[in-house]
């Protein structure tokens, strides 16, 4: 393996804890293929095993992520190392919640709201390929990332949406995923048409303050927040779940 300064790996034995914090304060140089290990690490780390073949397709997508951010400005974060934790690790951690919280939707159906640069949508794609993933940004140059990363990563059930997403119409989506977009009572006021009568919304969050919850509208429940903990991320994250009152009866 390859290492430009820094320190080396540590010791096996001391977990992979230590590395990956290595890993987001960018001390450590990985060659393509340890780096692909150190990508299924962080997934094993949040419960997702991933194969050889997807962490391979979340390499090439920071790959691409990269490239298009120096022209296109996707996401503020530059620093690959900080990407790994900051992209990859915080929408993987979502992973093992969505799978509980969809039992009986999968395959199912997610839409990505306000996607940018197809996180967390991207991440699932990978990760869950019998998922059908729409990514729909307001920007179309985000929109256009997302289909250039479904076309070379070759992910059929990957889609991306050019519009404003309270303008989107077609089939009803199981689970309605944002990330830090806007209030819990705007994301159901702008998406509540786009949800199938037993569906989810799934807002990834930072915390979460009394107030918003309390904007949330009437015939909505906040039937769960998941406090969530990211590898190398120190920052407080959590997943807060809703659905239409009716459908919880």
């Amino acid at each position: 393996m390859t290492r430009h300064g820094g320190p080396s790996r540590p010791n096996p034995a001391q977990g992979d804890a230590d590395f990956v914090d290595a890993l987001a304060a960018g001390h450590v140089s990985l060659d393509r293929a340890a780096e692909r290990g150190e990508i299924a690490a962080l997934g094993a780390r949040v419960g997702v095993a991933l194969s050889d073949d997807q962490a391979a397709s979340m390499q090439a997508y920071l790959d691409l992520l990269e490239r298009w951010n120096a022209t296109y400005n996707l996401t503020a974060v530059r620093d690959r190392g900080a990407m790994k934790v900051q992209h990859l690790a915080d929408c993987l951690a979502v992973l093992a919640p969505l799978a509980r919280q969809a039992v009986g939707k999968t395959p199912g159906r997610l839409l990505d709201v306000g996607s940018g640069g197809g996180l967390p949508g991207v991440v699932i794609a990978i990760a869950r390929p019998e998922w059908e993933v729409t990514c729909v940004d307001a920007v179309g140059k985000k929109s256009a990332f997302v289909r250039q990363v479904a076309g070379q990563l070759r992910l059929p059930r990957l889609h991306a949406e050019h519009a404003r997403v309270e303008a989107l119409r077609g089939a009803p989506f199981d689970v309605v995923a944002a990330r830090a977009f806007s209030t819990l009572g705007e994301l159901v006021r702008l998406t509540g048409h786009l949800l199938a009568p037993a569906g989810v919304w799934m807002a990834m969050k930072g915390q979460v303050l009394d107030d918003e919850l309390a904007g949330v509208p009437v015939g909505v429940e906040v039937f769960h927040v998941e406090p969530l903990t990211v590898p190398g991320l120190d920052a407080r994250r959590c997943l807060v779940w809703m659905r239409r009152r009716e459908a919880a009866v």
